[in-house]
């Protein structure tokens, strides 16, 4: 399946090499200059050996494996979902040595990736960055000797508005092996109990309305966007309070992951209770690849019409 060539399949190492390029790539691409992938691809050949186009086809494997788990696709590297349960074990493999990695792209301490070696990985404790290494300025290069290291990112980048996604099909079943990756790592229980990220989306958030009411030609309206949730803590049913430039108050819910648009997320009862209950100054908006190009859509009540709901728990007791 794809590209295997003369060479045959990959072998578990060159999966490890590949999957440890994703994340190191993932940590900060968006800042690299003109030709650093093209470089890092060429130097990871030279220790792989399948080929360029080969490296390009499986770092879209990686790349929707690392999708489907609510981790941000790899910019450049269109997904190629048609991945065999090698990259699957592989990517799994990585995230049992690196528990860290769930913190890519939202200004935690970058990922203690030590050396490869032939059959896996190298876990060495002296790989590990230091209490006193401020985030984000590690080197990442270190994960492959002699591959260049990669420059430090900037926390905040232009958050790109796009339509909400129109209701859809039913999710196709996942393979059986990314199914239980997928469930081991469950990335909307992951986002839910993420606070960085949870601050880091809603900041994004905030600050688009200081600058949506400020371009409408509203300064005083933009002065009086509250930050709700940290001003008032949780358990409004919302994280902003802003308005509309005719002055109409927008009460918004803000959902954030590093992943894909298509990653689920976790809506509590108090927030679904106001968005019924306020359907008209109600909204959700959920920001996506949050450690790439951010993105924004906006959901707006009746939520059922717009999302596919899932009991997740339930509140029980005796009597």
């Amino acid at each position: 399946m794809g590209y295997q060539s003369e060479l045959g399949n990959w072998t578990d190492a060159q999966n490890d090499l590949i999957v440890a390029e994703y994340f190191a790539m993932m940590e900060f691409i968006p800042t690299a200059e003109r030709g650093m992938k093209a470089r890092r691809k060429r130097q990871l050949n030279e220790k792989i050996g399948r080929g360029i186009g080969s490296i390009d086809f499986k770092l879209g494997n990686v790349s929707a494996v690392a999708q489907e788990r609510g981790l941000p696709p790899l910019p450049g590297f269109v997904p190629a979902p048609k991945f065999q349960n090698s990259i699957i074990e592989a990517f799994d493999r990585y995230l049992e040595l690196h528990p860290e990695a769930w913190g890519i792209g939202q200004g935690v301490n970058p990922l203690p990736i030590a050396g490869p070696m032939e059959g896996g990985f190298e876990h060495s404790p002296s790989a590990l960055p230091s209490a006193e290494t401020p985030p984000g300025i590690s080197d990442l290069g270190r994960a492959f000797a002699g591959i260049e290291p990669l420059p430090t990112p900037s926390p905040f980048w232009p958050l790109i508005v796009e339509s909400a996604p129109a209701p859809g099909a039913p999710r196709k079943p996942r393979p059986a092996g990314l199914e239980r990756l997928v469930r081991k790592y469950n990335p909307a229980a992951r986002d839910h109990r993420n606070r960085a990220l949870g601050r880091l989306g809603e900041e994004y958030a905030f600050r688009h309305e200081v600058e949506r009411l400020t371009a409408a030609a509203r300064p005083d309206l933009a002065r009086k966007v509250e930050w709700t949730s940290q001003e008032r803590g949780d358990g409004a049913g919302y994280d902003i309070k802003s308005f509309h430039p005719s002055g109409a108050e927008r009460l918004i819910e803000v959902k954030a992951t590093r992943g894909a648009r298509s990653t689920p997320f976790f809506l509590t009862r108090t927030e679904r209770e106001v968005s019924e209950e306020r359907p008209e100054e109600w909204r959700l908006h959920r920001l996506y690849e949050l450690a790439g190009e951010p993105k924004l859509f906006r959901l707006k009540p009746p939520l059922e019409t717009v999302v596919t709901l899932q009991p997740e728990t339930w509140r029980a007791w005796v009597a």
